[in-house]
C-alpha cells in the first residue's frame, strides 16, 4: 500500500476520475431515445471518435496494469501480450471490420442470423457473448478492487461493486451513445495517466542508469519488508541479507536467515526482510537473473516454453476479432468504409499507447523489485511513482496513476456490458430500451460474485484466457462466415462447441485455481493455461469438416448475402437492419 500521506490526493484523483466519467456518460447519453440509440448509437460515429472509443474500452485492466507487471517479472517474452493485443486489429482490418458493418446486423448473434438464418445457432451464438463478456468483466473488477486496496487500503469488493454501480449507470442511462463519449475520453486519460509517469522514471533512469541485463537478480535500494499473504515458492539466486519470519520451507522460524540459494517456499502470514543491496528473490519460474528476463525463449513459467508463447501469439493475434465489445464497436460506424478506417487508425493509437507499460515494466525491476517475490507485480503501475520519486512530485504522479487505472476499468467494463445487454435485450427479451436497461442491470450484477471468488491470476493471463475463448469461438465464426460460402448453421454450430467446451473448460479450471502448475506441472497446467493452440484449429477444422459434411444446407440466398457484405455501399446492395429483424 502507498504511504498514509498520500491516500488522501489518491482519493480524490480516483473520485475525479469517476464523477468525470459519469459526467461524460451523461453528456453522451441524454440524446439517447431509440433502441438503436442504445445499441449502435444510431450507426453515426465518425472513424477517429470511434477509434479512440475502441482504444478506450480495449485498453483495459490488463493493459494498463497488466502489461508491466508481465514485463516486470517474465521479461522478453511477455512482449508478445502488448504485440498481440495490437496486431489483432491487423486482422479485423484484413478480414473483418468492413464486412461486418455492411451486414447491417446489431450485434454478434444478429449476424449470424443474418448470414445462416438459423435460429438455434443464433441463441448458441448469443450465449457465447455472454460468456465472453462476463469472463472479461471479472478481471476489470479484480483490477478494480486491487487498485482500491493498495492505494487506499479498503476491502478489495469495494472496487468491484463502485465499478459496477458506475457502468451500469452510464449503460442504463444512455447505452451506447454513452458510453462512446466516455470511452473517447477515458482513452486520453490512460494514455496521460501511463505516458507522464514513464516519461518521468526514464528521465530519472538516463540521469542514473542502471544495468539492467545483468547477471545478478534485481536488488532492492533500501531495507524493505515483504508480507507474504498467499504461500509461494520462490528462487533464491543470492541468500545474503534476507531473513524470514513466519514459515520458511514448512519449519516455523523468526528472523532466519535463508540457508543457501535455491527454491524456498514461504508460507501464508510470513514476513521477508532484505537488507539495503540484497539481491530480490524472485516468485518461481519467473527469470530470476538480468540476463535471463532480457532474453527470449523462457515462456511465462512453467515446461513448455515454446507451446505457450505460440498459444498467446494465437490467442491475442486472433482473439480481438471474437470480442463482442469491439465488434459492436464497428456496427456504430456510418458504412464499411469508415469501419475500415476506424481499425486502421485503432492500430496506430495502440501500437503508441503500448510503449508507456512496456516502459513502466522494465523500470519496475529497478524500482520495486520486491513485488517479484509474492508474483504481484500487477501493482508495478501503481506503486512506482512514488517509490521512485520521493515528495510532492512523486505523490502527484502515484495520483494520476490511479485516475487512468480507475479509467481503464470502467471504460472496458462499459463496453463489455453494452455487449451482454444488446445480446440479451434483442435475443432473449423483446428488444425495447427498458429491455435493454434490465439486461444491462443484470450483466453488470452478474460477475461481481465471480470476480470475488476467482483466483488471482496475473490481469493480463486472465485477460488471455478470455481472448483464447473469443478466438476459438466468435473469430472462426466471423472469418469463415465472412469469407467462405461453404459455412453451414449445423458446421458452425458444431465448430463452436468444439472450440468453446475445450476453451472454455481450459479458462474455467485456471480461473477457478483448480490446476496448479507447481503441483501438477507438465502438459495438464500448460494446456489449462494456454489452450489456444490447441482450441483455435480446432474450432476452424470442425467448423469446416462439419460444413462440408452438410453442404446441402448452405442458405439458398447465400451469393446475396455475400454481394451485401463485400460490395461498397455506393452499388446500393447494403440494407440496414432493424432490432427484431
Amino acid at each position: 500500500m502507498t504511504d498514509h500521506s498520500s491516500i488522501p490526493l489518491t482519493a480524490t484523483a480516483l473520485l475525479a476520475a469517476a464523477m468525470a466519467t459519469v459526467a461524460v456518460g451523461v453528456y453522451g447519453g441524454r440524446r439517447s431515445r431509440t433502441t438503436s440509440d442504445f445499441l449502435v448509437a444510431s450507426r453515426t460515429v465518425g472513424a477517429r471518435s470511434n477509434a479512440a472509443a475502441i482504444s478506450g474500452e480495449y485498453l483495459s485492466a490488463a493493459s494498463f496494469l497488466g502489461v508491466a507487471g508481465l514485463v516486470a517479472k517474465y521479461g522478453a517474452d511477455a512482449l508478445w501480450y502488448p504485440v498481440g493485443f495490437t496486431a489483432g486489429y491487423l486482422g479485423l482490418l484484413l478480414f473483418v471490420a468492413a464486412p461486418l458493418r455492411r451486414s447491417g446486423a446489431y450485434t454478434v448473434p444478429d449476424f449470424t442470423d443474418f448470414r445462416l438464418g438459423s435460429a438455434r445457432l443464433r441463441t448458441v451464438t448469443m450465449l457465447f457473448v455472454v460468456v465472453i463478456c462476463v469472463l472479461y468483466l471479472v478481471p476489470q473488477y479484480q483490477g478494480a478492487g486491487l487498485t482500491i486496496n493498495i492505494l487506499l487500503g479498503l476491502p478489495v469488493w469495494v472496487g468491484p461493486v463502485a465499478v459496477a454501480a458506475i457502468i451500469i449507470g452510464n449503460v442504463v442511462g444512455g447505452g451506447m451513445r454513452s458510453i462512446t463519449f466516455v470511452q473517447a475520453f477515458q482513452y486520453w486519460l490512460k494514455l496521460t495517466a501511463i505516458a507522464v509517469p514513464a516519461l518521468a522514471l526514464a528521465a530519472l533512469f538516463l540521469a542514473d542508469p542502471v544495468p539492467l541485463g545483468g547477471p545478478l537478480p534485481p536488488a532492492v535500494a533500501r531495507p524493505t519488508t515483504v508480507a507474504i499473504n498467499t504461500d509461494v515458492v520462490v528462487q533464491v539466486d543470492a541468500p545474503a541479507g534476507i531473513t524470514v519470519s513466519g514459515t520458511l520451507d514448512g519449519r516455523p522460524v523468526r528472523d532466519a536467515p535463508i540457508p543457501s540459494a535455491g527454491r524456498h517456499t514461504l508460507g501464508l502470514d510470513s514476513t521477508l526482510k532484505l537488507a539495503a543491496g540484497a539481491a530480490t528473490p524472485v516468485v518461481a519460474g519467473a527469470p530470476s537473473t538480468g540476463e535471463e528476463w532480457a532474453g527470449s525463449g523462457g515462456g511465462l513459467g512453467g515446461g513448455h516454453p515454446l507451446y505457450q508463447v505460440l498459444s498467446i501469439i494465437v490467442a491475442t493475434f486472433l482473439g480481438a476479432m471474437g470480442l463482442p465489445h469491439v465488434l459492436v464497436r464497428f456496427y456504430t460506424n456510418p458504412d464499411g468504409r469508415a469501419a475500415r478506417r476506424t481499425a486502421l487508425a485503432v492500430i496506430a493509437l495502440l501500437a503508441f499507447f503500448y510503449a508507456f507499460p512496456t516502459l513502466m515494466g522494465v523500470f519496475a525491476r529497478l524500482y520495486v523489485p520486491q513485488l517479484l517475490i509474492t508474483g504481484g507485480a500487477d501493482a508495478a503501475v501503481l506503486l512506482m511513482p512514488e517509490a521512485a520519486i520521493a515528495g510532492p512530485v512523486g505523490r502527484l504522479l502515484g495520483a494520476l496513476v490511479a485516475a487512468g487505472a480507475i479509467a481503464a476499468f470502467l471504460a472496458t467494463s462499459s463496453g463489455l456490458l453494452v455487449s451482454i445487454a444488446g445480446a440479451l435485450a434483442t435475443d432473449v427479451l423483446r428488444g425495447r430500451v427498458r429491455d435493454f436497461r434490465i439486461a444491462a442491470l443484470i450483466g453488470g450484477l452478474l460477475p461481481l460474485p465471480l470476480a470475488l471468488a476467482a483466483s488471482t491470476l496475473e490481469l493480463s493471463r486472465n485477460v488471455g484466457l478470455v481472448f483464447a475463448v473469443a478466438a476459438s469461438t466468435l473469430c472462426p465464426l466471423l472469418v469463415l462466415g465472412i469469407w467462405w460460402r461453404g459455412l453451414t448453421a449445423a458446421g458452425a454450430l458444431c465448430g463452436l462447441t468444439a472450440g468453446g467446451v475445450v476453451s472454455g473448460a481450459a479458462a474455467g479450471l485456471t480461473l477457478a485455481g483448480g490446476i496448479d502448475e507447481h503441483m501438477l506441472g507438465g502438459w495438464p497446467a500448460m494446456l489449462a493455461g494456454y489452450p489456444a493452440a490447441i482450441s483455435v484449429p480446432l474450432a476452424f477444422v470442425t467448423m469446416i469438416v462439419a460444413s462440408r459434411l452438410t453442404r446441402a444446407a448452405v442458405p439458398a440466398d447465400t451469393a446475396r448475402v455475400f454481394a451485401r457484405m463485400h460490395l461498397p455501399e455506393r452499388l446500393g446492395m447494403s440494407v440496414e437492419r432493424t432490432p427484431g429483424d
